[in-house]
């Protein structure tokens, strides 16, 4: 076959699994991936000099001076920027280009230059005789980076690499939501491009493979003719190229250079490195393996190498020289079974910096010493006591950290006193303390499956700060006079003191709004302080439900968007802690009360420390889609037909909702388009308003307003922390913030970092939990969606479960396959093998928005699973 389509690249074939990696430099082994291939790249071959035995070459350059670099970025010869990698093919990697266009290459570990994924780094251009000659139709060459999936929340404005689930070119990850952030106001708006729909490449298998595979004499493949016939790049226009440059520099080292992974013994045994090292091989293919020495192994592991094959380590990349395809490694513990819950929950925490041991005794030494903790006199003289007030808090119902409560009280002019009360946890963590040091650090708690990693000792999170019920608590306040129909007449903030009455569930406040008339008995709801009744507490859910409504239909008519992904919950055992079940969380009225009210508190408090501190506040602004994307995306709508309007986040939102038919499946519809529309959506972000200058940047796109902060989870969130010491200065009850600007906007960077590393956290955390729950209770059964055709395979959104897979046609028993487009519409058709010889091939015709049934089942190897198509019925 001399079709295009069947070329063997020998970069996908990879190297078979087993073959264990020499310890001289050999080039073929460098990276831990059996998935993919060893085999040097273009990039790589034209820029190394090969190794050979007995004299060292350099395989990488050595990097440029301090000096050098920075005069190269200010000539602009030079551009720097965070590295991802893709994390299914590891020798490509990408950063973004200054003017949004399409991302810059960098082909090959050796481009790459010993940087890892998310480290900041400079890059200088290639000749234009090295870039990427891109194939318009796209149907299987990739050009852009596969990004982190950022669900419910927002992240750094670059956006970083979709990390390997325990996983390999063939398993893709699960993209999934452990946690229900109840409080993130901008719930679900900008998301990042997932790593599936968008990543568009070849198949590992060749034809002839898949020959062999299905055993016909020939797969049926269309050729595109709407691509340039040169391959020269210098010859073409530039929009047929991507620019590709090479690792020159790394400005900051952002990777944690911590993996798991596991030990080997090396395979030459009578080297003098046999008898030092072993070499250690991480999970994830982006990082290096090497070499660690066997002093740090346990003792009988050269003895006995076949106990430890799946035993998960914990190994730093301390080294990376020159001269050398492996790293130096030292391996700092061991963790237990690859596949269990607590060893990879270890791993995960370790790889992405989370601070998850005790706090010091300095810090602990910053906490009230004398218990029971009271509120003294002289503070509660400091404070507007609302004490008596019938207040309460709506959380999920396993929550521990209570930052906010709401109260509701209907005014004598039929208007209502509303308020938005949050723990004031910048009474206890005050600035420039040991415990202040160590929060800023954490900067964010980390929610997984089946724990939290929390932001401020127990003390604090569970009890002092929680707004417990029945408990005085400290805490800050915004209070608005509203009509009925939720427009604002006056707005108050201040220092205050409450006692919770009630702590509420979603499910609790749910009830009360779907059952308005219902009198509901004290067993069906928790205990409620006796100063208040009942009915008095619905009543406020009931006011608050109402206004939230207008609240919410004037924000969407003012121009928000919203962009909601399917969440996966888990069900726990209680004694083992393994997942018994999963299911889809619900989104409801009772969730859309409290984010409403959550939104207007810090859009208000915004506005306020703004005003105050035009050169200190810390704000939170959300840029617009990528150009490039957006572009991308409007031309993939028109070729399918679908009629979206991509001039502002608000007609966006609007075409979301209008688009779909009322059957059944037009909310599956909707998801996948949901899905398709987060891709160009960046991070959102924190910053200082002083370091910023350009006021028209600091607008926050989904929610469309000009001034947006976080104020209202201090507990979890170190810039909240913040926003309250500004918001306290603001009002004069405190001293002005220490900080300058550009301490605060250092500050922002860093909440950045760790709010998108533990965003991560929480998605690898539902990955773990879900490959778990598909290895205990599988095979799963489930309809699916298709989101994203390519040449050989196709992506598709599992709607039992929300997790989005990739299904490979040289997997299923097929005659053959056909891809084409219809017009601009990538389309696949299958042909089945009959099942009997009597019966005739059933075809089955793949494009977007087709539904299949598709089976989840577990692949033998720890934390993989795959997604199988149901064979389609004959009728």
């Amino acid at each position: 076959m001399n079709n295009s389509d069947s070329r063997i690249n020998p970069r996908q074939l990879g190297t078979p699994r087993g073959i264990k990696a020499e310890q001289d430099n050999t080039y073929e082994f460098l990276f831990a991936g059996g998935s993919y291939a060893a085999a040097p790249t273009s990039g790589d071959r034209k820029n190394r000099n090969k190794p050979t035995r007995g004299r060292k070459k350099s395989i990488f350059e050595a990097y440029m001076s301090k000096e050098d670099v920075s005069a190269g970025l200010k000539r602009g010869e030079l551009i720097q920027g965070p590295l991802r990698i893709n994390p299914k093919k590891y020798h490509e990697a990408f950063i973004p280009s200054p003017d949004g266009s399409r991302d810059i290459f960098i082909d090959g570990v050796v481009a790459r230059n010993r940087a890892l994924n998310g480290d900041i780094v400079v890059v200088k251009l290639l000749p234009k005789e090295q870039w990427k000659v891109i194939k318009p139709d796209g149907s299987d060459k990739e050009t852009e980076a596969t990004h982190e999936s950022d669900v419910p929340e927002d992240m750094l404005g670059t956006c970083v690499p979709q990390e390997a689930a325990k996983g390999d070119a063939k398993s893709p990850d699960v993209i999934i939501e452990a946690q229900f952030d109840d409080n993130d106001a901008e719930h679900g708006q900008d998301h990042l491009q997932d790593t599936l729909a968008d990543d568009i490449k070849k198949l590992s298998l060749d034809t002839g493979e898949k020959v062999k595979a299905v055993g016909i004499g020939g797969v049926h493949r269309t050729k595109q003719d709407d691509g340039p016939k040169v391959n020269d790049p210098g010859l073409l226009p530039d929009k047929f190229l991507q620019r590709t440059a090479k690792v020159v520099y790394i400005l900051e080292k952002k990777h944690s250079r911590a993996a798991t992974g596991f030990i080997k013994l090396l395979a030459d045994k009578n080297s003098e490195l046999f008898r030092r090292c072993a070499m250690f091989s991480p999970v994830d293919h982006r990082v290096p393996r090497a070499y660690v020495s066997l002093a740090d192994c346990p003792p009988d592991f050269v003895t006995r190498p076949e106990d430890y094959s799946n035993i998960l380590f914990i190994c730093r990349i301390v080294d990376w020289k020159e001269d050398s395809n492996f790293a130096t490694g030292q391996l700092s513990k061991s963790l237990g079974q690859a596949g269990e819950i607590e060893p990879e929950t270890e791993g995960i925490l370790t790889e992405y910096g989370v601070d998850f041991s005790d706090f010091s005794p300095e810090a602990l030494a910053c906490l009230p010493q004398s218990l029971p903790w009271v509120i003294s006199p002289g503070e509660l003289a400091k404070r507007r006591d609302l004490r008596k007030e019938c207040i309460f808090t709506i959380d999920p119902s396993t929550a521990k950290d209570l930052d906010d409560a709401l109260s509701c009280k209907q005014l004598p002019d039929g208007n209502f006193e509303v308020g938005v009360h949050i723990a004031d946890v910048s009474y206890f963590v005050l600035e420039e303390t040991a415990l202040d040091k160590v929060v800023s650090e954490r900067a964010t708690s980390v929610y997984l499956v089946q724990k939290v990693i929390p932001m401020l000792p127990k003390m604090l999170c569970e009890e002092l700060c929680s707004l417990n019920p029945m408990r005085d608590r400290l805490t800050f306040s915004v209070m608005w006079k509203v009509t009925p129909e939720g427009k604002i007449l006056d707005e108050w903030f201040g220092r205050t003191v409450i006692c919770s009455c009630v702590k509420l569930s979603y499910d609790h406040a749910q009830s009360m709004i779907e059952s308005p008339g219902k009198v509901f008995s004290p067993e069906e709801l928790p205990p409620v302080s006796p100063q208040h009744s009942i009915a008095e507490i619905q009543q406020a859910v009931l006011n608050l439900h109402r206004i939230a409504q207008h609240l919410r239909k004037q924000r969407f008519i003012d121009g928000a968007l919203r962009l909601d992904q399917l969440k996966l919950s888990f069900t726990l055992d209680q004694e083992s802690g393994m997942p018994q079940g999963c299911y889809i969380y619900q989104y409801r009225d009772s969730n859309k009360l409290v984010e409403e009210f959550m939104l207007l508190a810090n859009m208000a408090v915004a506005h306020r420390i703004y005003r105050s501190f035009p050169e200190q506040a810390l704000l939170r602004r959300h840029p617009p889609p990528q150009t490039k994307l957006l572009k991308d995306l409007m031309e993939f709508c028109s070729q399918v037909g679908l009629d979206i309007d991509f001039s502002s986040a608000g007609s966006l939102h609007k075409s979301l909702n209008e688009t779909f038919g009322a059957d059944k499946y037009s909310e599956a519809r909707k998801e996948v388009l949901t899905n398709m529309f987060s891709r160009p959506m960046q991070m959102a972000l924190y910053f200082c308003t002083g370091v910023l200058e350009d006021e028209t940047l600091f607008r926050h796109y989904a929610l469309n307003v000009p001034f947006y902060t976080h104020f209202t989870s201090p507990i979890r969130r170190y810039a909240d922390v913040i926003v309250h010491r500004l918001l306290s200065a603001s009002l004069g009850v405190s001293s002005p913030i220490k900080m300058e600007k550009e301490a605060i906007q250092r500050q922002a960077d860093h909440c950045n970092d760790r709010k998108m590393a533990s965003k991560r956290v929480q998605e690898l955390s539902a990955d773990l939990f879900f490959s778990i729950f598909v290895r205990e209770c599988g095979p799963l059964e489930s309809e699916a969606m298709v989101m994203g055709v390519l040449n050989e395979a196709f992506d598709v959104l599992v709607l039992k479960f929300g997790v989005q897979k990739r299904i490979y046609c040289n997997a299923l028993p097929l005659l053959g396959f056909h891809f084409q487009k219809v017009g601009r519409k990538p389309e696949l058709t299958l042909m089945w093998e009959p099942e009997t010889l009597e019966q005739e091939s059933v075809p089955q015709v793949i494009t977007i928005f087709t539904l299949v049934e598709v089976v989840l089942t577990s692949d033998g190897v720890p934390l993989k699973y795959s997604a199988l198509l149901k064979r389609p019925s004959s009728e």
